[in-house]
């Protein structure tokens, strides 16, 4: 069922008014659906801090922003690599010296369907390492910064979440004996998932006011896939972006623009586009799994991604 709260087209950017005087910190944002989110929030008065793997790109990025909306406008970007958990925490604690406000983090980036299994710097799967466990530190270092203007969290999954094996395959993290693109993609967003219902639960009670928000793009023309899949996956989404199938990358980045700024949203959800098969149509909640919050599963990785990151979250 298509989701029309917020009217027949459902979310869209015409929603905001003046974000003068916030600030939103995204990850991966010089291309696709951050970028997009970047302009938008630029476009609205607020300041936008790019976390990105490369600095040439964002400078690209950066000049391109400053050329839409003025010498003026307050964008910047801070390197950082995601699957290199040195540079994760060399970046947040440079947010941390040099960005005093941050009123939602943005977990954006991500890397999707590697044909053949890589491994981290750190040792980890490439999908897990970069999507989740990257996160997880980030999230957890910036915390207390986010904490002060009672910010948030968003976490930009997918629905492949759907697909795989629908759980945490703890007794082979790595995918050694059984690496297959997309069942190990669909298991880091997962994980990412698990990792946003989980920090719910550990927020209630404890006083802290922050809030987690889960998000998918639908199927956007974003070069998530042109960048890190197969010859035969980029080509075959290469035909499918040509169709009406596939949204714009703009579209695709109102989930995670309204769930950095819309008030009312509940936290246990999964907000994206809400038409056939959740790909595309209105902007709203979406359908939510029960597996993607299974409690027993979620804690157990919470404790797996301390250990294998060496990071302990102060909650």
């Amino acid at each position: 069922m298509a989701d029309t709260t917020f009217g027949p087209k459902g979310w869209t950017s015409e929603r905001l008014g003046s974000l003068a005087g916030k600030t939103y910190v995204i990850t991966g944002a010089n291309a696709g659906a951050g970028f997009q989110a970047a302009r938008t929030f630029l476009s609205k008065g607020a300041k936008v801090v790019m976390l990105n793997r490369s600095a040439e790109k964002s400078a690209v990025a950066v000049k391109e922003l400053k050329e839409a909306f003025g010498a003026e406008a307050d964008v910047s970007f801070i390197r950082m690599d995601l699957s290199d958990l040195a540079s994760v925490r060399a970046a947040a604690e440079e947010v941390n010296n040099t960005v005093p406000q941050i009123d939602a983090l943005i977990c954006n980036a991500a890397i999707a369907q590697v044909p053949t299994q890589k491994l981290t710097v750190d040792g980890f799967e490439s999908q897990l390492g970069t999507n989740h466990y990257g996160h997880f530190v980030l999230c957890g270092m910036l915390f207390d910064r986010i904490e002060v203007s009672q910010g948030r969290i968003v976490v930009v999954a997918s629905l492949g979440y759907n697909l795989g094996i629908k759980t945490i395959q703890f007794d082979d993290m790595n995918w050694d004996k059984n690496y297959s693109a997309n069942p190990v993609y669909s298991q880091s967003k997962l994980a990412q998932m698990m990792f946003a219902y989980e920090l719910q639960d550990r927020l209630k009670g404890s006083g802290k006011d922050v809030k987690i928000y889960v998000c998918h793009p639908g199927a956007s023309a974003t070069s998530l896939i042109s960048t890190s899949g197969g010859l035969l996956t980029r080509m075959t989404w290469w035909l499918m972006s040509k169709t009406p199938m596939v949204q714009t990358a703009e579209k695709g980045a109102y989930p995670e623009i309204m769930c950095a700024t819309e008030d009312g949203l509940e936290q246990r959800a999964l907000y994206g586009t809400t038409g056939l098969m959740q790909t595309g149509g209105p902007v709203g909640k979406g359908a939510l799994n029960p597996h993607a919050y299974d409690k027993a599963v979620m804690e157990k990785l919470w404790g797996v991604s301390e250990e294998a990151t060496g990071f302990s979250w102060a909650l």
